[in-house]
Order: structure tokens, then sequence, then C-alpha cells
């Protein structure tokens, strides 16, 4: 499809986006079993708040001193250093392939492998995660925006990444309404995290959708996706541009082409030739009813 592969460049938007806010996560550790110990205290503000949406896991092996301190170390390296948390992530996880600490291990992975635009290994550790802890939102989130950003011409199987990308996005969505909120974030805090991973898996629906050429399902998923992020992400503006300009949606595609192209941002150029071709489209075709 003309333009799409444009996208590609939106992972590292993605991972901007979250470490912008912190890399609040909606994960935990499974809840501890009689005599098991806890996680350790998460008190610096680039550590991941919990919250009480994630499954548990069957009888996790009891944590010992070792376990205990090699998470604290992996957990104590801030979000803003993903290279050392991916090297102690790793460890830890050949160490103890069993640990209850593992989910929020894999969760942080994820999003460093994002981080350092390494889609194959983020999308590895998160199924692994989506599969261990299926109510971790931001990872779904993640996923279902992320896959389909990354399907290029060299995709083995792209109609199967998308169909993961919509189970993704579709979970993440279902399960929000269900967390709640970690006692150390404000309720503005929340909100915001909220908006920031429900604008994502939005997006996630809205470029399938788009990709599939279903343009008119893309149009509403990408307009909610921007009318809910904090920090509206200028490759969905670009994508709600391309969704109208596919549906013959002309007058509006210019008009979203216009306000990607007026403020710097790396979709800016894409968005001025989207611009100049969705006014030669008007031209010579005629637009199409909403």
């Amino acid at each position: 499809m003309s333009g799409i592969n444009k996208v590609r460049i939106g992972i590292g938007m993605i991972a901007g986006l979250v470490l912008c806010f912190g890399g609040v996560a909606f994960a935990q550790a499974p809840a501890p079993t009689q005599g098991q110990s806890t996680p350790p205290a998460q008190t610096d503000k680039d550590k991941l708040p919990a919250s009480s949406n994630s499954l548990s896991l069957d009888a996790p092996p009891p944590a010992n001193a070792e376990e205990d301190a090699a998470y604290k170390a992996f957990n104590d390296v801030p979000q803003t250093d993903p290279k050392k948390k991916i090297e102690l992530g790793e460890a830890f996880a050949q160490k103890y392939p069993n640990s209850r600490y593992l989910s929020p291990v894999y969760s942080v992975l994820t999003t460093s492998y994002m981080v350092t635009n390494d889609v194959k290994k983020m999308e590895e550790t998160g199924d692994k995660e989506a599969t261990l802890n299926p109510n971790d939102v931001q990872t779904l989130a993640i996923l279902g925006q992320t896959i389909p950003r990354a399907i290029s011409s060299s995709t083995p199987n792209p109609a199967q990444e998308l169909e993961k990308a919509e189970k993704y996005s579709k979970r993440a969505i279902e399960v929000m309404p269900t967390v709640t909120k970690p006692a150390n974030l404000t309720d503005a805090q929340f909100d915001v995290a909220k908006n920031q991973t429900l604008a994502m898996a939005h997006s996630g629906l809205g470029l399938v959708n788009l990709r599939r050429g279903k343009f008119n399902d893309a149009i509403p998923e990408l307009e909610t996706s921007l009318k809910i992020d904090p920090n509206p992400d200028p490759v969905n503006i670009y994508l709600l541009g391309l969704a109208n300009q596919k549906a013959s949606h002309f007058d509006d595609a210019i008009a979203t082409f216009t306000k990607c192209a007026n403020t710097e941002n790396p979709m800016q150029a894409a968005c001025k030739n989207g611009v100049e071709e969705s006014k030669k489209l008007a031209s010579t075709q005629l637009s199409a009813p909403k």
C-alpha cells in the first residue's frame, strides 16, 4: 500500500512516549502464596508500579534470597537504561525460568526491546508475557500497536501478524476498565497512563484495518487514539490522513495531513506529500459520502 511503510518510523516514537511517562506498566508479579516472600518494594519513580489486574501462576516455587537479590538488582536499574535492563532481565529469566517475578521481568523486557528497536525480541518476549499474564494491558497495547507498524515486504506471514495485533489490541481495551489505580500514582497520572495505553491499542486496531484495506473501519479507531492520547502521535495523524485519503474523504484527508505538516515532527515531510496527493485526487475523483 502506497505510503504505509512510512509508519515504521513510529516504532521508536512509541518507545519515546512510554519512557516519557516514566515506564508506567499495569502489571505485577503473581500474588504470593502462603509461606512465600513478596517482591521487593518499589519506591523509585523509574520502577514499575503494580496493579491488581494480573493473573496468578499456579503455586510458583518459593523465592529465595539469591532470587530476591537478582530481581531487586534488575528492578533497581532505571527505565532509561534499557540495555542494562535487557542484560539483567535475560540473565534472570534464564536462571529462574519458573520465578514468581517472571511476569514483571518479561513486561519490562518487552518495553526495553522496543526502546532499543529490537522488534523481533520485543515480540517474542511480549508473546511470553501475554501468555503468562494476559491482563498486562501495557504489554498488550505495545504489541498491538508495534506489530502492524513493523510489518514489511519481508515479513513471513503478515496476515498472521495482523491477527495477533488485533487480538492484543482488543484484549487491552477489554481489560483496561478492570485495572485498579496503583497506590503510587495520583488520579491524574493514572488517567494519563490509561489513556496512553488505550491510545496505543486503538492505534493498533486502526493500522490493522488500514493494512487490510478496511479504511472506513480504520478511521474511527485512529480518531479515538488521537482524541485520548495525552501526547498525540504524529504517526497516527499521518495514518488518519491516509485512511481518509484511501476512503476518498479528501477534505478530511487534506485537513488531517495539514495539521501534521504544520508542526515539526518526523512525519512532517510525509504529511506534506499527503496534502498534495489528496488535493490532486480531489481534483480528479468524487469524494465518498461519510
